[in-house]
């Protein structure tokens, strides 16, 4: 994967990514989310190798602010309609250009960011659409370590993954 080589961003859909998708909500209407732990990691990895994460997602939750907090996400953008406009703040912010940048999506919102960015992932559950516009598409599904597995891939192409087994072993 070539395009993982200059990889200096990655963004990270929510619903769908981060999760399975499913919205949990509660007789008090609280909404809930799960997140896979081997996410987290992935996400924790990436950090450590120097490699920053980001969330852009269309709604607003307390559980997802809560779990970017939890791993120390900075770049965190909620309630966002057309999700380029944080993403062109960001690349001016850091300096960097659409190739530097991976996006895991899974539904049709996510085409646009995808069709941007250098490394387009999907989820193995995500919709046609978003597969096909995929340089790599995860063989797990959403909210059940693709996220961790987008990671591993990018951090494995950079040579960076010996480091992050030498740092936990």
């Amino acid at each position: 994967m070539d395009k993982a080589k200059g990889v200096k961003l990655v963004i990270l859909d929510v619903d769908g990514v981060m999760t399975d998708g499913r919205i949990v909500i509660d007789d008090n209407s609280v909404e809930q989310r799960n997140f896979d732990i081997k996410d987290g990691f992935g996400v924790v990895a990436l950090q450590m190798c120097g490699i920053d994460v980001a969330i852009i997602t269309s709604k607003k939750s307390g559980s997802v602010r809560h779990r970017a907090e939890e791993l120390k996400i900075k770049r965190f953008h909620e309630g966002i309609r057309k999700k380029t406009e944080p993403y062109e703040q960001m690349l001016a912010e850091m300096g960097i250009s659409d190739a530097q940048v991976a996006y895991v999506g899974d539904d049709l919102v996510d085409l646009a960011m995808m069709k941007r960015v250098g490394l387009p992932i999907a989820v193995a559950d995500a919709v046609a659409e978003v597969r096909d516009a995929a340089a790599y598409v995860t063989t797990a599904r959403g909210g059940h370590g693709a996220v961790r597995e987008a990671a591993e891939m990018i951090l494995k192409t950079q040579g960076k993954w010996d480091a992050i087994l030498s740092k936990i072993g």
